[in-house]
């Protein structure tokens, strides 16, 4: 069974930029579509009736069912990291939708994925990537204790992101998350990135691309 397609939901348009500048290195010859939503209140409120959707959409397009995949990308946040993946588990368990986590190697129509504990984490994992959107910034970032291992930064990921940028004469009026995302994106390289929340997540694309 060849996967041709993935549909991925997001917690907002910052993600969706990042995305989809970052996919097609991911993906390769797969198609994909990314949903955006304001954030993530609003996609946890609209994910069951979402993913109901699908697994009615399973039933009646064999193509979707044999070559689709869904991946739910969320940020962590403060929230504890079991808690949020059980939840979302059981969000797809409900809608009968088998997960990455629980086919146990059988096929599967979900994989829940979050970003610990945001979506600027993933630009700390891969410096290389901010120095070519932003050349102001120092090299020596990855290097200090409080940002070494990205997705463990304490006290805030995209504000300690927007206080190096700052720091290196971007964005004082405030970080534009958008823009950042496009602008950082499309330096990324996933072979390289420190993230391991990041590397969790392309790990599943890749699997998915291979498939």
């Amino acid at each position: 069974m060849t996967i041709e397609h993935v549909e991925l939901l997001v917690e907002e348009p910052s993600m969706e930029a990042a995305l989809r500048r970052l996919l097609p290195k991911v993906l390769g010859h797969l198609t994909f579509e990314v949903y955006p939503h304001q954030c993530k209140d609003e996609l946890l409120l609209r994910l069951p009736q979402r993913l109901r959707g699908y697994s009615q959409r399973r039933k009646s397009d064999s193509w979707f069912r044999d070559h689709c995949r869904i991946v739910v990308v969320i940020d962590r946040d403060d929230e504890n990291c079991a808690e949020l993946k059980r939840r979302l588990e059981t969000m797809a368990e409900d809608a009968a939708l088998a997960t990455r986590s629980n086919a146990k190697g059988n096929l599967y129509t979900v994989a829940n994925r979050l970003a610990i504990e945001e979506l600027e984490a993933w630009y700390f994992g891969d410096w290389e990537a901010v120095r070519a959107a932003y050349p102001r910034v120092s090299a020596s970032v990855p290097a200090q204790a409080k940002y070494r291992h990205p997705d463990a930064i304490a006290g805030g990921t995209w504000e300690a992101f927007e206080r190096v940028l700052q720091k290196a004469g971007y964005f004082s009026g405030g970080l534009r998350k958008v823009e950042a995302a496009r602008t950082v994106a499309v330096h990324m390289e996933p072979s390289r990135n420190a993230s391991p929340s990041f590397c969790a997540f392309r790990d599943a694309l890749l699997e998915m691309a291979g498939a």
